[in-house]
């Protein structure tokens, strides 16, 4: 959370840069991000542009603790409303499965092991979606990673961390 607003925008376009050229992008796929807080990388622009390629983009609902999060679709000009957490959601719009999901880190490791906020719910919806396991890519930034998160059983490696410096 220190990281001063112009160096935040710096890395930022950094992480969306290797982003464009790492994303297996198809017509129609469902991309599902973040809304950035706490200094998060802010994909907003970037995500903004792949809609216009023909992705469709959903934010994460928290529909209630302790259960998989929903994804509804987001568009630039849609009304959101600030969750439980504080974090700005959808509240209307179709609730879509995503093939790709970019999950913020708080820290993570060698082996794509990612720290969240501790609420698990990144780690309960990746395993009930399974059946269809999107692709899970941490965005975040280099200063942010560890030697190891000490992952627990129920927590799953990411497919793929993508930092300023590159995936």
């Amino acid at each position: 959370q220190a990281l001063a607003a112009e160096e935040h925008a710096a890395l930022s376009t950094a992480v969306a840069g290797h982003l464009a050229h790492a994303l297996p992008i198809t017509d129609g796929a469902v991309l599902a991000f973040c809304w950035p807080v706490r200094n998060e990388p802010d994909l907003r622009h970037f995500v903004t542009g792949l809609r216009s390629a023909g992705l469709r983009t959903v934010l994460p609902v928290v529909v209630r603790p302790g259960v998989p999060l929903a994804f509804r679709e987001w568009w630039p000009e849609q009304p959101l409303q600030a969750d439980r957490f504080g974090i700005p959601a959808p509240t209307d719009g179709d609730f879509l499965t995503p093939d790709i999901l970019l999950l913020p880190v708080n820290a993570f490791d060698r082996n794509n092991y990612r720290l969240g906020y501790g609420g698990g719910f990144f780690d309960r919806t990746l395993a009930a979606l399974s059946s269809r396991k999107p692709q899970a890519i941490g965005v975040g930034f280099d200063f942010q990673r560890v030697d190891s998160i000490r992952p627990g059983i129920h927590d799953r490696p990411l497919d793929l961390m993508v930092t300023e410096s590159g995936c």
